[in-house]
């Protein structure tokens, strides 16, 4: 994670807010994954305009949770930018 949060740091167009995660808990349903639901919820909000994963798969390993959750996202602005970026 350190790698990401000086990446994030590294760009002076970029704020970096905090690194949401969610230890010991699989990627499988985001339903109980909090940090990742605090995630979208603060992206939602306008509180963050940039989501940056280490991949995709990091994001969500459920193909349906993923488009949801995008599309969802995307109806706020949000836009996939590039693997594991998600820009609003």
């Amino acid at each position: 994670m350190d790698y990401y949060t000086q990446y994030i740091k590294r760009n002076p167009e970029w704020e970096f807010v905090k690194v949401y995660t969610d230890e010991g808990i699989s990627g499988t349903n985001t339903k109980h994954r909090i940090g990742f639901n605090e995630m979208i919820a603060d992206a939602m909000s306008g509180k963050i305009d940039l989501i940056v994963t280490k991949s995709v798969s990091r994001f969500a390993r459920n193909t349906v949770d993923s488009l949801v959750t995008i599309r969802k996202l995307k109806e706020k602005g949000v836009e996939t930018n590039g693997s594991g970026y998600f820009r609003c």
